[in-house]
Parts: structure tokens; C-alpha cells; sequence
């Protein structure tokens, strides 16, 4: 923040340059405008005053009774033909065409001689001719108090365009920085920090978003707090069991015959714990961008089928009805096979653990290689489909009223792991009943067939 200028000074600037731009353009264009005025005002006046003097020589007044008169209001009288002495007088005269009025036409012109304006009225009189030549129109262009008063203009338009702006900076910038005290005290770890919506739309438009950042801050802080309670309480359990056992043993509590059941136990307890830290690396290394994904050409087909061998034997233990379904010439994609497999392993471990005995469990592969897992589970309610891949979410939701998973981390690391192989994940309802997950991989194309390399990889470091 230190050395950029504040809102304020810039609106002061920038009203200051308006300011100083109008009075400009408006003082050029008055300029021009009022000295256009004048010669036109100099030249009907200088035609009234040739009609006046053409009509007393008619009367009989002689010219030089009157030429001392015009003398003294800067006109110049000449007769004409007569040669004329001043060389640039002579010059305005021929260019105007003065010589007309001997014919007798009057004539009425401005002229240019030697760069200098000059209005010329010439006009038949008692026989003769004589025209009238002002002297050159210096204009408003030409005085001293055109400066003065240029010079005035330009100070008071600065401090007015200073004053306001400055007023106007200092009024819109107090919203700003009200959010930007508001979103350092975010920053510095407070969340119930919210900032009045008023003001420009802009900068109402800015508090708003401050306002739903401290929201969203504050969901995703409870969440993972939540998550981080469920971990440690999933922790805990496998860890007490394996502690006691081992207690029990060392204390020789556990003898004889129950020696294996306890060490199978701890077996057992420690392969839990395994998986839930598995998962917590997983997870941690998506977010964190660090997941080596392999693409390859996979076949979905085959890759199901491997998979039902030993889902197959699983249900069947558990009372489960298994079956594959899968649609013909499905076309390859391009995947990662361990991860999409432990994707597939992951849908169906939760579905096992709610599936009730005797209802179905299902592997599908549709034409377009989308792969299902479907259950005849309880499945969810209507708004949690679309949150089901939000971390920890759904375990909150549902535990103590259904089995759940470890940690809640499961659909979170497939939708994850779907991601990164360029694939999306979806939950739904299942015409079994219970819930359906779909996931659709990229098509493997013509430069992806036979003898081209395995693909490109996401997530190396």
C-alpha cells in the first residue's frame, strides 16, 4: 500500500484535469466565436457609416468635412482612383476589389494583406467613388484583459475542481476503506467482520462480496473443524482398540487360544487406520496439487469386469445381489487405471456398508463409457446429491443414523481424482432404489490409438 496515491487524490486529479480541459476548450471556442462576432460587428457597422457618408456627398457635403471624423474612429477614407501611399493599404484595396465602385456598385469585403484583417466598404458617390478601410481588427485574441480574465478562469475553475474533488474523493473513498479495515480484520482471523451494503452501486457491490467471503470463511472453517473432529474421533476408535489389545496382551490378560483373535483384531484395526491415513494423504495432495496421474488408453469394459471378480465374491458374503452391466462396442478412454479402479472401490465400499441383504449392487458401463456404481441403499435425500463430493459433508449429515465412512473424505477424494484425470463425477438417485455415481472420462482419440504414448500427465511436480 505504501506510495500508491488514495481515491481522493485521484478524483481530485482527475476533476482538476476536467477543469482545466473545459475551461480551455470553452475559452478557444468563445475566443474564436466572439472574434468571428466582431468583424462582423465592425464590418455592418463600417457599412452604415459608408451608406451615410455616400448619401451627404450626394447632398453636397464635401468629403473632407467628414473625414477628420472617420480618422479619428481608426477608418481610413481614400477616393478612388486616386493612388494610395501606405503599400499594404493598396494591396487590401485591389483584393477587395474597391475599383467596383467606380462603375457604380458598392462593394463590401474583408481581406487579408501582409497577414493582417482588414474590412473594406466602397461606394459610388457624387460622381465619383471612395471607399472605407478600418484599421486591421485585433479582436478579443489582442487585449491584455483577455489574459487577465483567461488567467482568472483557469485559477478559480483549479480550486473549484480541487475543492470537489477532494470532497467527492474523501466521500467515496470512506466506503473503502470501511471493506478494507473490514477484510484486514478477515485477514487477521475475525468472522463475524461485516460491512455495511450502501453507497455507489460499485462500491455497495464490493462490500457485498466482503460480506459473503466472511460467509464463506466461516462455512468452510466450521466444515473443516467438523472434519477435523470426525477424523480425530475415527482415529481414536481403531487406536483405543488396538491399544487395549495391546495392553490386555502385555499385561498377559490375553492368553492362550484368544491370542490370535486379538492379534487379528489389531490386524484389522491397524488396516482401518492405514486406509483412513491413505486417504488423508490422497486428499491432502489433490488440494495441494500433487497427484501424479498417469492417462492411458483404458478399456472400461475390462476394467469393470476386474473389478466385479472381487466385488462379486464380497456381496456374496455379504448377502448382496451383484451384477455387471455393461453395453457393447463401448469405445476406450483415456484414464488412469489404478485411480479410476480405487475411484470404483471407493462408491462400492460405501454401498456396502449400507446396502441391506438381498438388495443389488451395481457395476454398469454405458455406450458412451460413462461407468455407474448403483446400490439399492437407503441412498440420500434430494438436496445432498449436489453436495455430495463436499468434504466431510454427508458424514456429518448421516452419522449415527447410518454406517458411514472414514472421515467423511471418500466422495470428496473421488470427485478429486476424477478431476484431475479430466473426468466428472456425479451423484443421483438409482432405479434401485438407493444412490447412483456416474463417472465420464474423455474418449480415447485416433492419435491416442495403437503405438502413441500412454498420454500426457497432470500433477507432476
Amino acid at each position: 500500500m505504501t506510495g500508491r496515491r488514495s481515491t481522493a487524490w485521484r478524483v481530485a486529479l482527475a476533476c482538476l484535469l476536467v477543469a482545466l480541459l473545459a475551461v480551455l476548450v470553452s475559452s478557444v471556442v468563445t475566443l474564436v466565436l466572439v472574434d468571428r462576432t466582431a468583424r462582423q460587428v465592425t464590418q455592418e457597422a463600417l457599412a452604415q457609416q459608408a451608406d451615410v457618408v455616400a448619401r451627404q456627398l450626394d447632398a453636397g457635403v464635401p468629403l473632407a468635412a467628414v473625414e477628420p471624423l472617420l480618422r479619428g474612429q481608426d477608418i481610413a477614407v481614400v477616393v478612388l482612383p486616386d493612388p494610395v501611399a501606405d503599400p499594404v493599404l493598396a494591396r487590401a484595396l485591389e483584393r477587395a476589389g474597391a475599383a467596383r465602385a467606380l462603375a457604380g456598385r458598392p462593394v463590401s469585403a474583408v481581406v487579408t494583406a501582409d497577414g493582417t484583417g482588414w474590412v473594406v466598404e466602397a461606394r459610388p458617390a457624387a460622381g465619383s467613388a471612395f471607399a472605407l478601410v478600418r484599421a486591421p481588427e485585433r479582436g478579443p485574441l489582442g487585449s491584455p484583459l483577455l489574459g487577465r480574465t483567461l488567467g482568472f478562469a483557469l485559477l478559480a475553475g483549479s480550486l473549484a475542481a480541487i475543492l470537489v474533488g477532494a470532497g467527492a474523493g474523501t466521500v467515496l473513498a470512506r466506503p473503502l476503506r470501511r471493506t478494507a479495515r473490514a477484510a484486514r480484520e478477515l485477514a487477521d482471523g475475525a468472522r463475524d467482520v461485516r460491512v455495511p451494503v450502501r453507497g455507489p452501486a460499485e462500491v455497495a457491490d464490493v462490500a457485498a462480496a466482503v460480506n459473503e467471503l466472511a460467509d464463506a470463511l466461516a462455512r468452510s472453517e466450521g466444515r473443516q473443524r467438523r472434519f477435523l473432529l470426525s477424523v480425530s474421533h475415527e482415529l481414536r476408535t481403531p487406536l483405543t482398540a488396538v491399544r487395549g489389545l495391546a495392553e490386555s496382551l502385555a499385561d498377559g490378560v490375553v492368553t492362550g487360544d484368544d491370542v490370535p483373535g486379538a492379534g487379528e483384531v489389531m490386524v484389522r484395526e491397524a488396516l482401518r487406520l492405514d486406509r483412513l491415513v491413505a486417504d488423508l494423504i490422497d486428499l491432502a495432495r489433490l488440494e495441494a496439487d500433487d497427484v501424479r496421474v498417469d492417462l492411458q488408453i483404458v478399456d472400461p469394459v475390462a476394467l469393470v469386469d476386474e473389478a466385479a471378480e472381487v466385488w462379486r465374491g464380497r456381496c456374496a458374503g455379504a448377502g448382496i445381489a451383484f451384477r455387471a452391466e455393461t453395453a457393447r462396442d463401448v469405445g476406450p478412454v483415456l484414464a488412469d487405471p489404478r485411480r479410476l479402479r480405487q475411484v470404483l472401490d471407493g462408491f462400492a465400499e460405501n454401498a456396502v456398508r449400507v446396502v441391506p441383504p438381498g438388495a443389488a449392487l451395481v457395476f454398469a458401463v454405458h455406450g458412451d463409457g460413462a461407468v455407474e456404481v448403483r446400490d439399492g441403499g437407503p441412498g440420500l435425500a434430494p438436496e445432498d446429491y449436489p453436495v455430495a463430493f463436499e468434504r466431510g459433508l454427508l458424514h456429518d449429515r448421516y452419522d449415527g443414523r447410518r454406517p458411514v465412512g472414514l472421515g467423511g473424505i471418500g466422495l470428496a477424494l473421488a470427485h478429486g481424482l476424477v478431476t484431475r484425470m479430466g473426468g466428472t463425477v456425479t451423484a443421483g438417485p438409482a432405479p434401485e432404489g438407493g444412490a447412483c455415481f456416474t463417472v465420464r472420462l474423455a474418449a480415447a482419440g485416433p492419435a491416442d490409438g495403437p503405438g502413441a504414448s500412454p498420454g500426457p500427465r497432470y500433477g507432476l511436480r
